[in-house]
């Protein structure tokens, strides 16, 4: 009799084994016949761990090879009815897929695994574009952490253990600085750039980032760390300036505008900068020189010539100050003074008229002009200004 209820109970282990097995054959059937809503209510019956009988499914890995297929294909499906068994799908397979693997002691599957693995890197990669288009950029950051998380599987290391996707880490980073997550765009961007991924443009991207984050020491270092790598790319220096400009550090943004200057000869734009320094150092020869070095390589040029004029009517306003300082007894000193303001005043119509010439429409070159106009009684070009004014009112 003893035997007989150990044949009887090996008998009952050996069918329940081969019933929940046959279960994960049957959803994989309703999988390809299409009733994916019983093929994800099949699969999830047999890795139900409430139920003794589905320890034998839950430990072989072809039950989760076969449920990653099945949310592969419940997110590939067209059917709106369908797209609604799962908030998620891609992401229950890839678990699937990796539990799979874990399971595999024997190596049995990880071939087959690693063909279905490599079209959820597909879907996956389509997952990422559409979200990424409709602004969700958490979904898309996860979508291709994914990915890089399937890419260093060892199924996949053990062809290529060197092989790095730099395509797929630089948009992680491009996803997680839109989603405002810097810290993960600075990691996956220094990733990119580690293998050179888009040059120098990488290092302004992890600069940005550590910008956003108010971290403009962290800017300031990787910039120079590219300035190492990419000794010849302006848009470093461009970047360094910025930040010393915004920061107010005159010094060390002419320093580095010498540098820019040095590689760009031609680039009317750093001679602006470089004035807008001198100026704010009240270095005015030195100012004067950047700016009409800007206009002569750039003749419409409209911020340097507006620049210009303003400094030469800054000077006239400050002489004018030492005219109303002469004492009243002392007339004719004070004609002299005044009249030096008149000098700096006239330096400053050409540029204000040119600016003008080139931007008609900007209110504050035609307010200075009326103020010019008025207080050197050019009372014509004044009347005339004036209207314009009222004109773009």
């Amino acid at each position: 009799m003893k035997r007989t209820t150990i044949l009887f109970a090996l008998l009952f282990a050996v069918t329940c084994v081969f019933a929940q097995k046959g279960k994960v054959t049957s959803a994989l059937s309703f999988k390809e016949t299409g009733k994916l809503d019983k093929a994800v209510e099949a699969i999830e019956e047999t890795i139900d761990a409430s139920n003794p009988k589905t320890e034998s499914s839950i430990t072989w890995p072809r039950t989760w090879e076969v449920r990653g297929e099945i949310y592969q294909a419940v997110f590939q499906s067209k059917d709106e009815n369908y797209k609604k068994l799962s908030s998620d799908p891609l992401t229950i397979a890839l678990d699937s897929y990796l539990k799979a693997l874990q399971l595999d002691d024997k190596d049995r599957f990880s071939k087959s695994v690693k063909i279905k693995l490599t079209l959820l890197i597909g879907d996956l990669t389509n997952q990422a574009i559409a979200a990424f288009n409709e602004e969700n950029f958490e979904k898309a950051l996860k979508s291709f952490e994914m990915i890089m998380a399937i890419e260093q599987t060892p199924v996949y290391k053990a062809d290529d253990p060197n092989a790095v996707d730099t395509v797929i880490m630089f948009n992680a980073g491009l996803a997680a600085y839109n989603a405002q997550n810097y810290d993960k765009a600075i990691e996956y961007y220094k990733q990119a750039a580690k293998y050179k991924y888009n040059g120098a443009k990488t290092y302004t991207l992890i600069s940005s980032s550590y910008l956003q984050k108010k971290d403009t020491v962290g800017a300031l270092e990787v910039l120079q760390e590219g300035l190492k790598e990419y000794s010849q790319e302006s848009s470093l220096l461009v970047e360094i300036i910025n930040i010393y400009i915004n920061k107010n550090k005159v010094d060390e943004a002419i320093k580095y505008l010498e540098l820019a200057i040095a590689q760009d000869p031609k680039n009317a734009t750093f001679y602006f900068a470089q004035g807008t320094m001198y100026d704010r150092l009240l270095k005015t020869d030195e100012a004067i020189s950047c700016y009409l070095k800007a206009i002569e390589l750039k003749e419409d040029y409209f911020d340097a010539y507006y620049n210009l004029g303003a400094l030469y009517y800054n000077k006239g306003v400050k002489q004018v100050d030492i005219a109303n300082a002469v004492p009243s007894n002392q007339p004719e000193k004070y004609e002299v003074e005044k009249n030096k303001a008149d000098i700096e005043f006239k330096k400053a119509i050409p540029y204000m008229e040119k600016a003008h010439e080139i931007n008609p429409t900007d209110k504050f070159t035609m307010e200075s002009l009326k103020t010019l106009y008025y207080r050197l009684k050019m009372l014509d070009k004044h009347a005339e200004i004036i209207e314009k004014m009222k004109t773009n009112q």
